[in-house]
C-alpha cells in the first residue's frame, strides 16, 4: 500500500522572495496559550510576529518598532487593551497603526467602546483564523 505524505505545516508564504520585507504584527495579550496560536497562525501566513504581555510593554513596543499592525487583547493586567489603545492614538508616532481588538468581551457596549477608544476592528475569541487572516490582509491592503 502506497502512502502520500503531506507535510504538517506548509510554508509560509515569502513576501521576501519578492523584495517586499513580511509585514509586522505586534500581538498584545496576557495568555501564552492565546499568544502560541495567535503567532504559530501568522507566522505560517507569512508575518513577522512580536508580542507584548501586557497594555503597557505593547505600547512601548509599538512606539520602539512601529508594526504595521497590532492585535490587541483587552482584559490584561497594568494597562488593559482600551487604554493602551487609546494611548497609542494619542500618540503621533503609533496614531496611524491599524489595531484590531481580539478578546473574549462579547458585550456590545465593549465592542462600541473598543471602536470609539480608536480600534479598526474588534474580533470575538476564540477568533476564526482564517477570517483574522483575511481582516488583516484588508487592513493592509495585502
Amino acid at each position: 500500500m502506497r502512502r502520500f505524505l503531506r507535510p504538517e505545516n506548509p510554508p509560509a508564504q515569502d513576501s521576501s522572495a519578492a523584495g517586499v520585507p513580511p509585514a509586522t504584527v505586534l500581538i498584545v495579550d496576557d495568555s501564552p496559550t492565546e499568544t502560541r496560536i495567535l503567532s504559530t497562525t501568522l507566522t505560517k501566513a507569512g508575518y513577522r510576529v512580536e508580542t507584548a504581555a501586557n497594555g503597557e510593554e505593547g505600547v512601548e513596543i509599538a512606539r520602539q518598532i512601529r508594526p504595521d499592525i497590532i492585535l490587541m487583547d483587552v482584559i490584561m493586567p497594568v494597562l488593559n487593551g482600551f487604554q493602551a489603545t487609546r494611548m497609542l492614538r494619542r500618540d503621533a508616532g503609533t496614531a496611524d497603526i491599524p489595531i484590531i481588538m481580539v478578546t473574549t468581551k462579547d458585550m456590545q457596549t465593549d465592542r462600541t467602546w473598543g471602536l470609539r477608544q480608536g480600534a479598526n476592528e474588534y474580533l470575538v475569541k476564540p477568533v476564526d483564523r482564517g477570517m483574522l487572516i483575511e481582516r488583516i490582509r484588508a487592513i493592509l491592503g495585502s
